[in-house]
């Protein structure tokens, strides 16, 4: 089968980003201001798409005075980025006064990245997409995934000394449903993406709902873990 490459401008997190949701970001990096004025500068009628993926090795932000594309990560960029990541569509773009960006974007499909280039102002990524396959028994897990996930809600609500306001629906699509509460649970960077990185929508639900399990009984014993919105991540100061 002939695999299909393309080339993206790279935004590395340190977080982990998910088809469908939302990421706002704070962009004050000349690197990155670049990027988005690239953007900006393609017809009205283009996709202004750039890639997420997390760092595995360095820092969001480059140290002082660095401005070069590969600044604050590790020496071999082979290993400073996880090599699966997600495409953004920039829906808004607004330039600040002081040549900065308020950008927010949505997670739309997965990709692979074969390599990255360092020589512009900043990174870009030889990708291919990669798709998303329900594998077997997706439904009957989604069900299970989104009772446990309530739970986990309701445990959260509990330590915290609140109580739910309002209980969100949860989507009926087994592959949107997964990512949601990929992105909703209180987990580190390696686990997020592994989750990000599951072979089909089946193996993600059933390493979501061991996830979600083991999280609500350790809420049980040891109090609160922060609550997170559904369908947005926390503005990232790039």
């Amino acid at each position: 089968m002939l695999t299909v490459t393309a080339r993206l401008p790279l935004f590395p997190l340190g977080s982990v980003l998910f088809p469908g949701l939302v990421l706002p970001l704070n962009v004050f990096e000349e690197r990155y201001r670049a990027l988005f004025r690239d953007l900006l500068a393609l017809p009205e009628d283009a996709p202004r798409r750039f890639g997420v993926v997390a760092i595995r090795d360095g820092h969001e932000v480059a140290p002082a005075g660095a401005e070069e594309a590969a600044a604050g990560y590790a020496a071999d960029l082979s290993g400073a980025l996880y090599t699966l990541g997600c495409t953004a569509d920039a829906a808004t773009v607004g330039e600040r006064e002081d040549g900065g960006f308020d950008v927010v974007a949505t997670g739309t499909t997965r990709f692979r990245l074969l390599s990255v280039d360092a020589s512009g102002p900043y990174l870009t990524g030889e990708v291919e997409e990669v798709a998303e396959e329900p594998g077997t028994g997706s439904g009957a897990l989604a069900a299970d995934v989104a009772r446990a996930f309530r739970t986990y809600q309701k445990r959260l609500a509990g330590a915290r000394e609140r109580s739910l306001a309002g209980s969100q629906e949860l989507p009926d699509d087994p592959t949107v449903l997964s990512y949601l509460v990929a992105a909703a649970t209180v987990a580190g960077t390696p686990a997020k993406q592994a989750l990000l990185e599951a072979p089909d929508t089946a193996a993600r639900l059933e390493e979501e709902l061991r996830l979600l399990r083991r999280e609500a009984a350790v809420i049980d014993k040891l109090g609160a873990l922060p609550a997170v919105d559904l369908t947005r991540q926390v503005p990232s100061p790039n």
